[in-house]
Parts: C-alpha cells; structure tokens; sequence
C-alpha cells in the first residue's frame, strides 16, 4: 500500500518526522523500580511479574564495536512492565530457566525495534523459541510512516523523547551507571507504550480496508 494510500485511509499519522522535530518534544525516562537480576531467584522473580502482563516491552544491549569485523554477544536483556524494568545481566547467568519459558510464552506480546536481530543474538547464547514477538517497526510501516526507529515511534505516537546518551557506553560492566541503568529501562518501556499507543490506530486502518 502506497503512503498516499494510507493517508486516503485518514490515519492522522505523519508519514515523516525529523531530528529537529523530535528535539523539541520533552525528554521522558521510565519511573517505575529498575531491577538488576544476576542470579536464578531474579530471573524466577522477574518471570512471575512479567508473565502476569499482557505487553512487554523487550530490547537488549551489547557492548559497542569500534572496529570492522569486531562482535560482541548481549550483555544485558531488558523486559519492562509499566512499573517494573528487569535488566538481566546474561555475563554470570548460565541458564535463562523461567526466563526462557517467558520468552516461548503465546498469551504475552514482547515488542520492540529491530527485534529479528535482537532475538538471533540472543539467541545464539541462549537458546529459545521466540513467541508472540511483535516489531515495532513493522507495524508503524502498515500505517504508512518511514520513520520507524524508537525516538520517531515515541515522539510521534507519544509526544516524547528519549535520551540516547548511554547508548556506546560498556554493556559488559557489573556495576552500571545511573545513565546506563535509567536509559536500558526507558528503551524497553517506552517500546511497551509505543505498542499500546499504536494498536489502535491499526484497529482503525484494518477496519477501514474491510469496508
């Protein structure tokens, strides 16, 4: 379907926003209890929270590459509720155990950007059945925008922004900064918001292309 397509189809959505755009929205961050989960009773813990919901907001860091060629597996996994953000740091745990069963569970959606990649790496160190993962991004394509990274969706869909500052810092340290902390929690609930702000406006065009 066509951009101008979609807009026939009244969406009310910008198909476009720009960087200068997005810095004139106010900046947001989560405000919920940030929970750093190293041992097999935080994954148990973090599992009971989060299954009871049914969006989670999912993203994962690594450490940043500066040279070509150079890889590195994911450090931290963060999975947030409205109130909580669990940031499991993968370094000391062997088995994702409950976490892993999360992960396979049907009834709950796991939403972010970009999750295909996300998934794969993590993955490859913990192996898992993906289920119900919903991208962000390819559900902002269905409503026509071409802007579908996390600081377009948040402003456009929630009128905020969302610091990048922390996002080259080293995932691979035991004891993360405030920075880092708060910015890994915001990523995986601002992802969980942006799902449930844009949820309907899909409702919306589905509706409109069944007439």
């Amino acid at each position: 379907m066509s951009e101008r397509s979609v807009r026939d189809q009244d969406t009310g959505l910008p198909a476009r926003i720009s960087k200068e755009e997005i810095n004139g929205f106010p900046l947001v961050r989560f405000t919920g209890k940030i929970q750093v989960v190293r041992d097999l009773a935080g994954l148990r813990k973090a599992a009971r929270i989060l299954g009871a919901t049914d969006v989670v907001g999912f993203d994962v860091e690594s450490k940043p590459t500066f040279r070509k060629g150079e890889n590195h597996p994911v450090a931290l996994l963060q999975l947030a509720t409205a109130k909580h953000a669990f940031l499991i740091q993968l370094s000391p745990i062997e088995d994702l155990g409950p976490i892993r069963d999360f992960m396979e569970d049907e009834k709950v959606v796991k939403t972010g950007v970009a999750l295909r990649d996300d998934v794969k790496k993590l993955s490859e160190k913990h192996p898992f059945q993906p289920n119900n993962f919903v991208e962000l991004d390819a559900m902002a394509s269905k409503l026509g925008i071409v802007t579908t990274g996390l600081r377009s969706l948040s402003a456009l869909f929630l009128g905020h922004r969302i610091s990048k500052g922390a996002q080259l810092s080293n995932w691979e340290k035991r004891n993360l900064t405030n920075a880092q902390l708060n910015y890994a929690a915001t990523d995986a609930w601002i992802s969980r918001e942006i799902y449930l702000a844009m949820t309907p406006h899909l409702r919306k065009l589905e509706a409109q292309e069944s007439k």
